[in-house]
């Protein structure tokens, strides 16, 4: 089942449409093998990333996303944070639609999970192929998606 829960530390959740990504999300997941078992998505603000990133990755730095990943074998699972604000912030620095940029980084998080890595130089220019790969797979104009 995947979840999309909206942090305390924000005011209003990201407007998608959730079944759609969600079926996205699993499109994306089969086609590298995998199922989607318990995912949750957690949207919050910048100081709350922060505090994730620092108490459980001991990293002084703010992210636009955090995956804890729990998964077995062939089935995904996992909490996956997303700070709202950095990705609006990237959106502007990228000069794309916010939902783009909100998209690209809900599947980042499946790729992850996928075992998919962005540690290197290399492996984030795969990454951003992979995420790019996932994008055209979603079924609508992503400048005007909105639930």
């Amino acid at each position: 089942m995947i979840s999309f829960l909206k942090d305390d530390s924000i005011t209003a959740m990201p407007d998608f449409k959730h079944r759609l990504v969600s079926a996205w999300i699993k499109n994306v997941a089969k086609f590298y093998g995998k199922r989607v078992g318990d995912v949750a998505y957690i949207f919050c603000s910048e100081p709350k990333i922060l505090q994730v990133n620092r108490q459980y990755l001991q990293h002084d730095y703010y992210t636009d996303i955090i995956t804890f990943d729990y998964s077995s074998e062939s089935l995904l699972s996992g909490d996956i944070f997303i700070s709202v604000p950095t990705v609006l912030s990237n959106a502007s620095l990228y000069s794309v639609p916010f939902p783009q940029e909100l998209h690209r980084i809900i599947i980042h998080g499946i790729l992850h999970l996928t075992g998919q890595n962005d540690k290197t130089p290399s492996e984030r220019a795969e990454m951003t192929r992979k995420e790019d790969h996932a994008l055209s797979l979603l079924p609508c104009d992503l400048s005007t998606l909105n639930s």
